[in-house]
């Protein structure tokens, strides 16, 4: 091959791996934007490229189904493609694995037991948790149910469910006292759910055990459901004292989590 052939496939192949990651950053923009479509000019101005340029991205990313046109607007949301790449990564996802490093992270800053729990119908269950080295602790049991409206991890469930995913647990469900602290007028839960939810993160002082203090925030998948919460519990006689020093630790741990879940507040 002379040089100068291949100076020119150098060429080629430098302008064909530009145009991938123009088209990738296009791709990315809308995944990462709180709108739900674009427009070609706010693309242009967003990643600093000519709507020409705009225009040719597009164009092939429509014909892979990555990205899709409206007709009538002429903006332009992600495609049946693109949400399809989205499914299957959640498929995969081992939301016990991701969550570890936060538990672990929140165990060690508050010396205290780190939990985390799921959504499962009308109940919620551990299914990880982190215990510091602390001779007086909290310990949790795994893959027990228990109600949504008793406890730190089920108020934060509950508390961001839809209203009509709330109202349907209360005609479910007697609000079953599980001590002497639970909560069992629906007035008074409803006063209390619309607290967590202008605070962010839920709170029980023996609500489902005698003895035990807990705090706990929502997990959101990527469509705005809550799904889980992560808490911090620990004996009340030693964490009910600064038990609020951990509300922004939890609500951080449990944003981080949220979002490599593809949440976005």
């Amino acid at each position: 091959m002379r040089p100068a052939d291949a100076a020119d496939e150098g060429d080629g192949q430098s302008r064909s791996i530009a145009a991938v990651e123009r088209a990738m950053d296009v791709l990315l923009l809308f995944g990462r934007s709180n709108r739900p479509d674009l427009g070609v000019t706010e693309i242009a101005a967003e990643l600093g490229l000519t709507k020409a340029a705009v225009h040719r991205i597009l164009t092939a990313l429509r014909s892979r189904e990555l990205i899709a046109a409206d007709p009538v607007t002429r903006r332009y949301s992600l495609g049946h493609a693109a949400i399809a790449l989205g499914r299957a990564y959640l498929a995969r996802t081992d939301l016990r694995a991701m969550a570890g490093p936060e538990l672990r992270g929140l165990a060690a800053r508050t010396r205290e037991t780190a939990t985390l729990s799921v959504r499962r119908g009308d109940t919620r269950l551990y299914v990880e948790q982190v215990v510091p080295e602390q001779e007086l602790r909290i310990e949790v049991s795994l893959g027990i149910p228990y109600p949504l409206h008793a406890g730190g991890p089920s108020k934060a469930i509950l508390a961001f469910l839809r209203e009509e995913e709330v109202e349907g647990y209360l005609s479910r469900h007697g609000l079953e006292a599980l001590t002497d602290k639970t909560i069992t007028d629906p007035a008074k839960l409803h006063t209390e759910l619309a607290a967590i939810r202008r605070r962010g993160y839920a709170t029980s002082y023996g609500e489902r055990q005698e003895g035990a203090t807990s705090i706990a925030a929502p997990v959101f998948d990527h469509g705005g459901g809550v799904i889980a919460a992560i808490g911090v519990s620990g004996p009340s006689t030693r964490f009910k004292s600064h038990m609020q020093e951990s509300a922004p630790l939890v609500v951080e741990a449990a944003d981080r989590l949220s979002a490599q879940l593809g949440h976005r507040r």
